[in-house]
């Protein structure tokens, strides 16, 4: 094999969860959910595949994608599932709308580090840091939640109701359960990097 094992595995799991997950969004509506699916996939393989481009990142492992520079199948399986499964569980209002996509966007990010620290398919370069991630993440999922509003017909959508992000329930304990140890983790990778050096 070209790479480890595990770097195979770590590659092929987001792309097959990133079809399953992505079909039982999608067959609520093929021809919108599809759409938001097909679109957020070719916008987010021209966003890495610039910022690789221009060598703010790159992708040294590349399982199961040969002399492509950026892992195409997961910039068009996984990302696309959390764009429309976001789409269809946000909450109805803006307010619940951002502790929702704050914990997303905290595990993607989160998940980069893993990458970082663990494997070789992920690396950074000179001009980037996880906060240029950070706000990329934010965006992206943001902008999707628009569209997606403008496509997905509301009787098609299945948000999680508002309340349940209040104190108690248990979007309240999952939210903070991801943030706070997101935070936790990505404080560990700061200082190991600051003070490791």
């Amino acid at each position: 094999m070209k790479y480890p094992i595990y770097e195979y595995i770590i590659m092929a799991v987001p792309i097959l969860l990133g079809i399953i997950g992505g079909y039982f969004v999608c067959r609520h509506d093929w021809k919108r959910y599809g759409s938001v699916y097909l679109i957020s996939g070719v916008i987010g393989n021209a966003l890495c595949w610039a910022f690789a481009y221009m060598k703010l990142y790159a992708f040294p492992d590349r399982p199961f994608h040969g002399q492509v520079i950026i892992p195409l199948m997961v910039m068009f399986t996984w990302v696309p599932y959390t764009v429309v499964a976001g789409i269809r569980y946000s909450p109805v209002k803006w307010g619940w709308k951002i502790p929702f996509y704050w914990a997303m966007v905290h595990i993607a990010v989160v998940s980069e580090i893993a990458l970082l620290e663990n494997t070789r398919i992920f690396r950074l370069t000179f001009g980037w840091d996880l906060w240029d991630s950070y706000t990329w993440w934010w965006l992206f999922y943001v902008f999707f939640e628009w569209i997606g509003g403008r496509i997905v017909r509301s009787s098609d959508r299945k948000p999680i109701r508002g309340i349940q992000f209040r104190y108690g329930r248990w979007g309240w304990l999952v939210f903070h359960f991801i943030v706070i140890s997101t935070v936790f983790v990505y404080g560990m990778y700061v200082g190991k990097t600051v003070w490791g050096k």
